[in-house]
């Protein structure tokens, strides 16, 4: 019964056209961004500049691996957070506003099965955007740029110099570690949606919570409070392409972000538990 509920819940979710919305503005902002690299310019010759002066061949290493990495980084900051908080604040708000969920909990089921089956279907769908979004990348820069080492340069964060084979590894696990920011961008939008309050409001809030908290950690005021900030441990996901490879704190920031998202989920379990939906 509940696979049978799960799959119910995809069906619902992937049933909804503004499920697709995401994936269109991604393969769309992707092409156009592929486009402005290959014609060149100061953020392309910035990436030669950093390669010649450290004695590395620019045609060896602006491939498509090194190209694809580029092209993810602002849809991972701009538009992630943004689709997948549409959804997640869709998940239980949508289903109160169209008055389908007294129906929902007058059958014999528990309030807590019912949102964890709806987290695991949003969960999901965090998974397969932020997977699509590195495949789509991937294939695109393949067109365009041949295959070859991976060049990684993130001022404060990661300088790299990777093979083929240990760039597109490295470039694989990034996407596990992806998928687990995305699902914790999800469980806030979640939490919201299981308050009384509308979809739109919901997704607002979620992408409120995490502009504030990105432009508080960039001030220097809360340079000692940086770790308080969930937008602080998302960007640790640039740390799978350091060497040599930081186990320790890839596993620790890992279990602080499956933490927070647990933590977001049992608040909104709280929340609906205490709603009065059925009077």
């Amino acid at each position: 019964m509940f696979l049978a509920q799960f799959k119910n819940e995809l069906i619902k979710l992937f049933g909804k056209k503004r499920t697709y919305i995401g994936f269109g503005v991604f393969i769309l902002a992707q092409v156009a961004m592929l486009f402005a690299f290959k014609r060149g310019g100061h953020f392309t010759r910035a990436y030669e500049h950093v390669l010649e002066v450290n004695g590395y061949s620019v045609s060896q290493f602006i491939s498509a691996l090194t190209v694809s990495l580029i092209m993810l980084l602002p849809q991972i900051g701009m538009l992630i957070p943004l689709y997948v908080s549409l959804v997640g604040g869709d998940l239980v708000a949508k289903e109160s506003e169209d008055g389908t969920l007294r129906m929902i909990l007058s059958r014999p089921i528990s309030r807590f099965r019912l949102l964890l089956v709806k987290w695991l279907a949003g969960f999901f769908f965090s998974v397969l955007l932020v997977l699509m979004l590195g495949g789509i990348a991937l294939g695109i820069a393949r067109i365009v740029f041949p295959w070859g080492g991976m060049f990684v340069f993130f001022p404060d964060q990661a300088f790299s110099v990777l093979s083929p084979g240990e760039g597109i590894a490295r470039f694989i696990f990034a996407q596990v570690f992806l998928s687990v920011n995305a699902s914790v961008m999800l469980s806030i939008a979640f939490m919201f949606s299981c308050w009384n309050m509308k979809p739109a409001a919901a997704t607002i809030l979620a992408v409120s919570c995490l502009l504030v908290s990105l432009a508080l950690q960039h001030m220097p005021f809360f340079d000692d409070y940086q770790h308080w900030f969930v937008t602080y441990h998302f960007e640790k996901w640039l740390m799978v392409f350091q060497k040599p490879f930081p186990w320790p704190l890839i596993i620790q920031e890992q279990i602080i972000l499956f933490t927070i998202s647990a933590t977001l989920f049992a608040v909104g379990f709280v929340a609906f538990q205490v709603r009065d939906i059925k009077s």
